[in-house]
C-alpha cells in the first residue's frame, strides 16, 4: 500500500527528511501559518452577518444562508481536494485553494444581492478555504510518528487562531468603513500569503521503519501499513466511515450554535455585536489551548477516547448557555465552550490514521471533515430558522444538545466494539 507521496508508510527512503525531524517541525509552522490565514474564510461571514442582513433587508434565517453555503463548499471541496492531495501532494492543492479563496473574497465584496453573495461563498470561498484545512491536516500526519497527535492538533488550531485573530479586525473595518471593504482587503491578503506559503510544502517525508513491537501487538497491519478496521472493530471500513460521518455531523450541528450566532445573540440581548465578536474571539482563542492539549492527550489515550471527552464537555457547555444571559456569564461560558470543544475536529483525523491505511488518509480525513462542516452548515442555518420560529435561541440550544448526544452515542459504540474485540483477542491493543 502506497501513500499519496508514492511511499509506503514505513519506507526508509532517501528522497526526503525523516519523520519527526527538524524539517517536519518547520513544515508544521508553515502549515499552521497557512491554516491561520485560510481560516478567515470560515469566520468572516459570521462577523459580517448583522451588517449583511441589514444591507440586504432579509430575516435571520436568510442571512445565515451564506454561512450554510460556505460550509457546504468547504465540505465538498475538502473531499475532492483530499483526493487530489493523495494523488499529487499538498502543494498544488494549497496554491490553487489560495488563489480561489482570494478571488472569492473580492467577488463577494462586489456582490449586488444576497443570492450572489451566498453562491460566491459556496463555490469560491468555501472550496478555496477547504484546501487550508483537511488536506493540510492529512499531510502533516505523514511527517510525524511519535508526536502525530499533537502535530495534527497544532495545525488544526490554526483554524481557531484565525477565529481569535480575524474577528476583531473584521469588526473594526466594518464599523469604520464597510463589510465590502473588509472582504476585499481579506481577498488581497489571501492572495499574497497563501500562495507563497504553499511553495514551501513541496518536499515529502521519509518514513521510519515500523517497530516490531507495534506489529506484534496488533496495532498495525504490516501488509497495509495501518491497523485494520475489521481486526480492531469487527466492522467493515465503509461502515466505520459512515459512523464517523454521522458522528461528525452531530457534534458540529451542536458546535455551530454558539460559533455562528453568538454575535447576533449578543445583539438581540442588547449587548451589541462588538461584544459578540469579542466572545467569539475568546471562544476560539481558548479553543487553541484545547486543541493543542487534546493532541497531547490523544497521543496517550487515542483519538476515539479524546473525541468522547471533548463531546461530553461540549454538551455540558451548551447546557450552561441555557442559563447564561448576563454579559459576564456569557463571557465565562464562551471561554469554557472554547476550552471544552477545541479538540473535537482534530480527533477525526487521528481516528482515520489509527483505523485506515495511510494511502486513504486524504480522502477519508476529507470525508470526516466534510461531515463536520456540513454539520456546521446545517446547524448554523437551522439555528437561524428556529430563532425565526420561536423568537429566541433557547430552542436552538436544545436542538444542538440533542445532536451532541447522537455523537456521544456513536463514539461510545465504537469504543465498546474496540474494547470487546480486545477482550476476545486476550491482549491489550494500544490506542
Amino acid at each position: 500500500m502506497r501513500d499519496g507521496h508514492g511511499l509506503s508508510p514505513f519506507d526508509v527512503g532517501d528522497d526526503g527528511p525523516p519523520a519527526d525531524g527538524r524539517a517536519a517541525w518547520m513544515r508544521l509552522l508553515v502549515s499552521l501559518a497557512m491554516v491561520t490565514v485560510g481560516g478567515v474564510g470560515m469566520w468572516c461571514v459570521v462577523v459580517a452577518l448583522p451588517a449583511v442582513q441589514a444591507e440586504f433587508g432579509v430575516d435571520r434565517g436568510m442571512a445565515s444562508l451564506p454561512y450554510t453555503m460556505l460550509m457546504l463548499g468547504i465540505a465538498a471541496g475538502g473531499v475532492q481536494l483530499g483526493r487530489l492531495s493523495d494523488r499529487f501532494g499538498i502543494m498544488p492543492v494549497a496554491a490553487g485553494g489560495g488563489v480561489l479563496l482570494g478571488l472569492g473574497f473580492i467577488a463577494a465584496a462586489l456582490s449586488p444581492n444576497l443570492w450572489t453573495f451566498a453562491l460566491v461563498h459556496g463555490l469560491m470561498i468555501g472550496v478555496g478555504a477547504s484546501a487550508s484545512f483537511g488536506p493540510v491536516m492529512a499531510d502533516i500526519s505523514f511527517w510525524f510518528w511519535r508526536r502525530r497527535g499533537i502535530a495534527v492538533a497544532i495545525v488544526a488550531s490554526g483554524n481557531y487562531l484565525a477565529g481569535a485573530f480575524w474577528p476583531p479586525i473584521i469588526q473594526w473595518v466594518i464599523a469604520n468603513y464597510s463589510w465590502r471593504t473588509a472582504l476585499a482587503g481579506i481577498g488581497v491578503v489571501c492572495l499574497v500569503t497563501i500562495v507563497p506559503l504553499s511553495l514551501a510544502l513541496g518536499r515529502r517525508p521519509r518514513r521510519p521503519v515500523m517497530p516490531d513491537s507495534m506489529a506484534s501487538a496488533g496495532r498495525i497491519s504490516p501488509a497495509m501499513g495501518a491497523p485494520s478496521t475489521q481486526s480492531r472493530l469487527g466492522l467493515s471500513p465503509s461502515f466505520v466511515q459512515m459512523l464517523l460521518i454521522l458522528a461528525g455531523l452531530g457534534c458540529c450541528v451542536a458546535m455551530s450554535m454558539p460559533q455562528v450566532h453568538i454575535v447576533a445573540y449578543c445583539g438581540d440581548l442588547g449587548y451589541g455585536p462588538a461584544r459578540g465578536a469579542e466572545m467569539l474571539s475568546l471562544m476560539l482563542g481558548f479553543g487553541i489551548i484545547s486543541r493543542v492539549a487534546s493532541g497531547y492527550v490523544a497521543d496517550r489515550i487515542g483519538g476515539l477516547m479524546t473525541l468522547l471527552v471533548g463531546s461530553a464537555l461540549q454538551c455540558l457547555a451548551l447546557i450552561m448557555y441555557l442559563f447564561a444571559d448576563t454579559l459576564v456569564s456569557l463571557y465565562v461560558v464562551s471561554i469554557l465552550f472554547g476550552l471544552f470543544q477545541g479538540g473535537i475536529v482534530p480527533s477525526y483525523a487521528l481516528i482515520v490514521r489509527e483505523l485506515f491505511p495511510p494511502g486513504e488518509a486524504g480522502r477519508r480525513v476529507g470525508l470526516c471533515v466534510a461531515s463536520t462542516l456540513v454539520g456546521m452548515a446545517l446547524g448554523g442555518w437551522l439555528s437561524g430558522v428556529i430563532f425565526d420560529w420561536t423568537g429566541s435561541y433557547r430552542a436552538a440550544f436544545l436542538h444542538g444538545i440533542a445532536w451532541n448526544l447522537v455523537n456521544q452515542g456513536i463514539v461510545l459504540y465504537l469504543l465498546m466494539r474496540m474494547t470487546r474485540r480486545t477482550a476476545i483477542g486476550g491482549k491489550t491493543v494500544p490506542a
